[in-house]
């Protein structure tokens, strides 16, 4: 799956817009995600997402980069040997597409906004 375009509150992928944070999985993507607590990444905001043991996870942290990820998601990832990437979402859109371009076993969670 490739994002075709992103802006701020705004995401296509695969030629589908869509207007929330979204989680993309190897074989859909979730347009009806969202956190617990609007700008903290946790561990339970990933629930789906542990079981698959991606090769690594993106994270948007949105335009600016407000969402902040919990430590517990980091050590997760480290437990699991999943690479995880955190940046702004434009940055974190182009490193998932360049994953993407290599390795279909991969999920980005991206917040769209602040």
């Amino acid at each position: 799956m490739k994002v075709d375009k992103y802006s701020f509150g705004s995401i296509t992928i695969g030629g589908v817009e869509h207007c929330s944070d979204v989680i993309i999985y190897p074989d859909r993507v979730d347009d009806k995600w969202w956190r617990k607590e609007g700008h903290r990444l946790s561990i339970d905001d990933l629930k789906d997402v542990w079981p698959l043991k991606p090769k690594a996870l993106v994270v948007g942290t949105g335009s600016p980069g407000l969402l902040k990820v919990d430590k517990e998601v980091e050590k997760r990832c480290r437990k699991d040997g999943i690479g995880l990437h955190v940046a702004p979402t434009a940055k974190a859109v182009e490193i998932y597409n360049q994953l993407a371009a290599g390795d279909a076993n991969l999920v980005a969670a991206l917040h769209l906004t602040c």
